[in-house]
Order: structure tokens, then sequence, then C-alpha cells
């Protein structure tokens, strides 16, 4: 093989393997993560010292379609000894 072919032919394939990592990086780029639209969070305090929590989330994902979460958590204070 000449020289001057072989330098070619290691240029063709280092910009194929260029093109081939930049589609790579393209694809992760568009199909990214969720994205939080809201966040709302609540803590009400009872009288017996009882904890209530409530979060609400809304996220979009990559293709458009909106979530809503609603989780809710009671927190109750140890028995007095």
């Amino acid at each position: 093989m000449q020289p001057g072919a072989y330098l070619a032919c290691m240029k063709n394939h280092k910009i194929a393997i260029c093109a081939a990592m930049s589609a790579l990086a393209l694809s992760f780029l568009l199909v990214g993560c969720d994205r939080k639209v809201s966040s709302e969070k609540t803590s009400t305090v009872s009288n017996d010292g009882t904890v209530k929590t409530k979060e609400k989330t809304v996220t979009q994902s990559s293709d458009g379609t909106v979530t809503k979460t609603d989780e809710s958590k009671k927190t109750t204070p140890p028995p007095n000894p």
C-alpha cells in the first residue's frame, strides 16, 4: 500500500468515527430527561405532634407528555415514656 493511500484511508476512518460519535451524542441530547414544570410542598402539624406532608409535582417528558404526581406522608412522633 502506498503511503498516500494509507493516509487517505486513515483520514476517512477518522471522519467516519467522528460522524458516528456526533450522531450518538446528538441522540442523547434529543432524548433528554423529564423536566420539572412545577413542584409544591406543604406540611401541617396537628395537636398531637403528627406531621402531614403533601407534595405535588408536575413533570413533562421529552415527547410532551405531562405527568402529575401527588405524594402524601404522615409522620407520628415517638410515644413518651
